[in-house]
């Protein structure tokens, strides 16, 4: 039996995940349920309703046969980006824009120009459109009636949190951040609001993660069987959550997610600016800022190129084959990180004719994008020299993670579960009276710890090298940023 548990609820695109975990993070229970919505061109939308009976699920799965009056806190994460309108008694007046619609192409150009100012200073410079205010501000000009009445917006998050307690509650900062709040000055810029028609009355309160929003209501209770009056603390977005998860807390440490495409999310004292606009900052638990980017490098070239192969077979072939070939591992026709460019295209530098030479130029490939983002971040003078930590579909591959490993020239830990739904238990748990990073420290159990080979530095270092070069000679890698790898490799 377990004397005190918390549960991490994830609201994920296709499923939901929730987590009990304990003091000293086992896993006491766990459930999911499935989810599916409608995507039809630019448009992606789900009926929020089935997230919640989707939670209900996964809830009642979770706390199966566990003592239920150990449960102490909660808190929720949802997709980044994902809105709906609904009114103060949480009915759903508009289906749910998931975090990769992008409808919203004409509101995002209207979003910059009524706020450029301010997203300049918060260091993201634009808007994409499929961020949640040029979404809030296509469905109010779609729908004018949404502006009347005593409607509000909810973030997915929001809302799940909302059918738990009973009542509307506030959102969190890193949900805000995609909806126009200013986490600087920690308000919504109602002047900007004003200018894009949006009544600020729609908006939510906004608070830190952590912050406890209010209790499960027996309602709620009745149906996912976690007790009524268990507290309910501010939850954060699936990739903040999936940081906490996997332990990278302190500053300067680091979590590299690589799975489709590569993800870096670290945690800072400072916000960190970026003129190019390449890496932006959440507002993290406590006073930390939390700086991330998402490149389209990634797994997701392998799983094009050798979907019908055994890559276990692939794998062996090139732990056998010297460092030779590079590639780089573009998944789509654009770069996002550690770069900004479009029209750019995957190239092979050397020789690498057949499947085995070519899978471990991809792998060398990726690795190489992922220096060249923690070189990039080196040059924005952001904090990297805590504990790194890898987590993603891609570090089942041992020997890719070795060699990721081995170029950067420094250890790193996988972690036994780096789910955003332990995230979620790991902040929950702060209501016992410790900070983020004790809960972390005490719950986030290791699988791996990697340490580099020096010997196989030189030859890494001299393609990797190759590749900086190749990048900045098709004018996609700026000059200064292409000097700073450079220089960093020679040391």
């Amino acid at each position: 039996m377990y004397d005190r548990i918390w549960l991490g609820i994830d609201v994920g695109t296709q499923s939901v995940r929730v987590f009990v975990i304990d003091d000293d993070g086992h896993v006491a229970g766990s459930g999911w349920a499935t989810l599916g919505g409608e995507r039809r061109g630019r448009r992606h939308e789900q009926d929020a309703e089935k997230w919640w009976q989707a939670v209900i699920g996964a809830c009642i799965t979770a706390l199966n046969g566990l003592d239920a009056g150990a449960v102490a806190g909660l808190a929720v994460d949802a997709t980044s980006g994902t809105i709906l309108i609904a009114d103060q008694a949480g009915r759903p007046r508009t289906a749910g824009l998931m975090y990769d619609d992008d409808r919203a192409t004409e509101e995002a150009r209207l979003v910059d120009e009524a706020g450029g100012p301010i997203w300049a200073s918060l260091g993201y410079f634009r808007m994409q459109p499929s961020w949640a205010l040029p979404k809030l501000v296509w469905l109010l000009r779609h729908r004018q009636e949404l502006k009347a009445g005593n409607l509000r917006l909810f973030h997915q998050s929001d809302f799940i949190a909302a059918r738990l307690i009973g009542h509307p509650v506030a959102t969190d900062t890193t949900n805000a951040l995609k909806s126009g709040y200013d986490v600087i000055e920690e308000r919504w810029p109602s002047e900007v609001f004003d200018r894009l028609g949006v009544p600020t009355r729609m908006l939510p309160e906004v608070v830190r993660p952590g912050t406890v929003l209010g209790v499960v209501s027996a309602a709620a209770s009745s149906l996912t069987g976690i007790p009524a009056g268990t507290p309910v603390v501010a939850g954060m977005t699936d990739g903040c959550a999936a940081q906490l998860g996997a332990g990278a807390v302190e500053t300067g440490s680091w979590n590299s997610v690589l799975g489709t495409t590569l993800v870096l999310k670290g945690v800072s004292e400072q916000l960190i600016r970026d003129p190019s606009g390449v890496v932006y900052c959440h507002r993290g638990p406590n006073d930390t800022w939390l700086p991330g980017a998402a490149s389209n490098s990634g797994a997701g070239v392998i799983a094009r190129r050798f979907g019908d192969k055994d890559l276990d077979v692939l794998t062996a072939h090139a732990a056998r084959i010297p460092v030779g070939a590079v590639a780089y591992p573009l998944v789509a026709e654009a770069e996002r990180f550690p770069f900004v460019a479009r029209n750019v295209e995957a190239f092979v530098i050397g020789d690498a004719q057949d499947d085995a030479a070519m899978f471990a130029a991809l792998l060398l490939g990726v690795a190489c994008v992922e220096r060249l983002c923690m070189d990039y971040l080196d040059l924005l003078e952001t904090p990297t020299d805590g504990p790194l930590t890898m987590t993603g579909g891609g570090t089942r591959n041992r020997f890719w993670s070795q060699l990721r490993v081995d170029l950067l020239g420094r250890p790193a830990s996988i972690p036994a579960q780096a789910e955003p739904a332990m995230g979620m238990a790991v902040l929950a748990s702060t209501l016992a009276g410790r900070s983020v990073v004790e809960a972390a420290r005490a719950m986030v159990r290791s699988e791996l710890e990697l340490t580099p080979d020096p010997t196989r530095a030189p030859a890494l270092l001299e393609r990797y090298r190759d590749f900086v070069a190749a990048l900045a000679a098709r004018g996609w890698l700026d000059d200064g940023i292409a000097s700073h790898a450079r220089n960093r490799a020679n040391q």
